[in-house]
C-alpha cells in the first residue's frame, strides 16, 4: 500500500513538473509565416527567432555578442572575417558551415525577401573555409554588426531538399513549405504550426548554449479580445500575455497570482501618408493629391490631442513625440528633433483652408486592429479628432495578416504603421522607413512613397560615414529635414508591460521580445 502511494505520488510530481515546464503565452495576433526573411514584423521575427540563429545577437543586456560566430575582425574599412561556431547542428541533423551563411545572404536579397535592406547592406560575403566567411562591401557599414544581428541563418541543405531557397512571397499571399516548418540551430524547435490556432515547439536537446531557464515546451495561442486574454491568464489557462491593454493593468496589479513586469519598448507609431500618386486611392479629392501638400500634412499633426490620447487611451502608457525614430538618439539625442508640434485646432483649420480645403475631404485610413496597443482605438480617435478640420475619416481596421500584405502593396492612401526593434540607431529608420522606394530595399517600408531629394542625400551620406561626428550630423540634419516637411506624423513611443502568472519569471526586453530560454517557471 506505502509502495502504490509513493508510485502515485511520484507520478503526481512527474506530471506537475513537466506542466510547469510548458510555457503557455499570448498575444492579440499571430506570427505570420515561419519563413524567417518573408515578413520583418515583430511577433513573426520574435517567434522565428527561437528556431533560427543569427552570427550575432544581443544578451540580455543588449549587447551584442557572439552566437553563431565565435570571432570577427575587421581587416579593412569595408572587409569583415568571421570565424564560426563549430560542431553546431541544424534540427534536421545537418552541420552548420559557411555554406549555409553564404546561402542564406544571397536567399535574403531575394525580391521576395522582407529584409533585403539588411542583407544588402552587408554586402557580398565569400566562404573561405567550412568554418570562415568573409564579407566584402562596396561602401562602408558604420552599423554593420547591428544589421548582422537582424539575418537568421537557414540550411542550405534544408532549403533545398524542400524547395525553399526564395524567401515565400508573403505580400502577394504566397504559401509554401517553409510558411509551416522550419529547421534553425536555436534553443527551440518547431513541432506543429496552426496559424491563428496553435504554434507549439520544444526545447532542443541538442542545442550548442547554454539555457537560463527550466522551459521544455511552448505553446502559443493567438488571442484577439483584450478581456478574453486577460481573463485566461487570471484563470491560468495561460501562463503569459505579451500585450494586456492599458485599460486592464490596475487590475491585473492587484490581481492574487498575477504579476505585470514593466519596460519602455523601442516603438514609434506614426502616420504615414500617400505623397507619391497624382491622385489619391481612397478619397474624395479628385484630380489631385491633398496629401502632396505640407499644409494639409501639417494641419492633421496640429488637430492630433496627444496628450487626451495617452491619458483617455493609453492610460499613460505611452511617451508623444515629435521624432521619427523608435527611440530617442542616446547621444545623438536633440530635443529639437524630439519636439512636437503643437496642438492648435485653429491654427490647423487656417492651414487646410490655405491650401484650399475648407470643406475638407474624406479618406480612407488603413490601421491594424491586433498589432499595436490600441491601435484600432487610436485610429477611430484620430479620425473624431480630424472630423473638427471637415476630414471625415473613414476607419478600415483588419487583422495584420490582412493589413501587412495590403500596405506592403502600397494600396493605401492613409495608413497607421509600427517600427522599431532592437536597434536604436537611425540607421534603420531612414533607409527603409523615411527614404523613397529604391533598390536593394531602400525604401521598402515607406509605404507613402514620400521623397525629398535633400533628406535622400543626407540619409544616403549618413549611411556609409565612418566618422561619428560627421555622421551624427548627417542624421540629425535629415531626420530634421523630415519633420520639417512632415513626410510622416509621428504619435508616441510604446510603453509595453507584459503580464504573466506569478510564477513565471522573464526577463523585460525593449524590442518587446521574449526569449523562452530565459525563463523559468516555478
Amino acid at each position: 500500500m506505502k509502495r502504490s502511494l509513493s508510485v502515485l505520488c511520484l507520478a503526481a510530481l512527474v506530471s506537475t513538473l513537466a506542466q510547469a515546464q510548458t510555457l503557455r503565452w499570448a498575444s492579440q495576433g499571430d506570427a505570420q509565416t515561419m519563413d524567417p526573411y518573408s515578413q520583418n514584423e515583430l511577433l513573426t521575427n520574435a517567434m522565428n527567432g527561437q528556431v533560427y540563429e543569427t552570427l550575432v545577437n544581443r544578451g540580455k543586456g543588449m549587447v551584442l555578442e557572439p552566437v553563431l560566430a565565435t570571432e570577427w575582425q575587421q581587416t579593412s574599412p569595408t572587409q569583415w572575417r568571421f570565424k564560426l561556431r563549430p560542431n553546431v547542428k541544424f534540427h534536421d541533423g545537418s552541420a552548420f558551415s559557411a555554406d549555409d551563411v553564404v546561402f542564406s545572404i544571397q536567399r535574403a536579397k531575394e525580391a521576395s525577401s522582407d529584409i533585403g535592406v539588411y542583407a544588402n547592406a552587408l554586402g557580398t560575403p565569400k566562404k573561405v573555409d567550412t568554418l570562415t566567411v568573409e564579407f566584402s562591401l562596396v561602401n562602408v557599414n558604420p552599423i554593420f554588426l547591428q544589421h548582422l544581428s537582424l539575418l537568421p541563418i537557414m540550411s542550405k541543405t534544408w532549403a533545398e531538399k524542400n524547395k525553399a531557397t526564395k524567401p515565400i512571397d508573403f505580400k502577394n499571399k504566397e504559401e509554401g513549405y517553409a510558411s509551416f516548418h522550419a529547421s534553425g540551430t536555436g534553443p527551440f524547435m518547431l513541432v506543429s504550426r496552426q496559424p491563428d490556432v496553435k504554434t507549439v515547439y520544444k526545447r532542443n536537446t541538442a542545442w550548442w548554449g547554454k539555457f537560463d531557464g527550466n522551459v521544455q515546451e511552448v505553446v502559443y495561442t493567438p488571442i484577439k479580445s483584450d478581456a478574453t486574454r486577460v481573463a485566461a491568464l487570471i484563470s491560468g489557462e495561460v501562463d503569459f500575455i505579451l500585450d494586456p491593454s492599458p485599460q486592464d493593468l490596475p487590475r491585473l496589479r492587484n490581481t492574487s497570482g498575477v504579476k505585470v513586469i514593466d519596460g519602455p519598448e523601442n516603438r514609434l507609431v506614426f502616420i504615414g501618408m500617400d505623397q507619391l500618386r497624382d491622385e489619391l486611392l481612397y478619397s474624395s479629392v479628385k484630380g489631385k493629391n491633398p496629401f502632396k501638400d505640407v499644409r494639409v500634412r501639417k494641419a492633421l499633426y496640429q488637430a492630433i490631442d496627444i496628450e487626451t490620447i495617452k491619458t483617455k487611451l493609453m492610460r499613460g502608457q505611452a511617451v508623444p513625440t515629435g521624432g521619427i525614430t523608435p527611440s530617442p538618439l542616446g547621444a545623438y539625442n536633440d530635443a529639437e528633433i524630439e519636439k512636437r508640434l503643437p496642438y492648435d485646432l485653429e491654427a490647423a483649420k487656417k492651414l487646410m483652408a490655405e491650401a484650399g480645403y475648407p470643406q475638407g475631404f474624406e479618406v480612407t485610413l488603413d490601421c491594424p486592429n491586433n498589432r499595436y496597443i490600441n491601435d484600432e482605438e487610436i485610429c477611430q480617435t484620430l479620425a473624431s479628432m480630424w472630423a473638427r478640420l471637415n476630414v471625415k475619416i473613414r476607419v478600415n481596421a483588419m487583422p495584420r495578416s490582412a493589413y501587412f500584405p495590403k500596405v506592403q502593396k502600397y494600396d493605401t492612401s492613409l495608413y497607421m504603421l509600427g517600427w522599431g526593434g532592437a536597434i536604436t540607431d537611425a540607421e534603420t529608420t531612414l533607409t527603409p522607413v523615411l527614404r523613397g522606394r529604391g533598390e536593394a530595399g531602400v525604401g521598402s517600408w515607406n509605404f507613402g512613397g514620400a521623397k525629398d531629394a535633400q533628406l535622400e542625400e543626407l540619409a544616403a551620406a549618413s549611411s556609409k560615414e565612418a566618422d561619428p561626428k560627421k555622421r551624427e550630423q548627417l542624421i540629425k540634419s535629415a531626420l530634421k529635414r523630415h519633420n520639417e516637411l512632415v513626410l510622416n506624423i509621428p504619435l508616441h513611443r510604446q510603453v509595453i508591460p507584459w503580464a504573466a502568472r506569478a510564477n513565471v519569471e522573464a526577463i523585460h526586453r525593449p524590442d518587446n521580445w521574449l526569449e523562452w530560454r530565459w525563463v523559468t517557471l516555478k
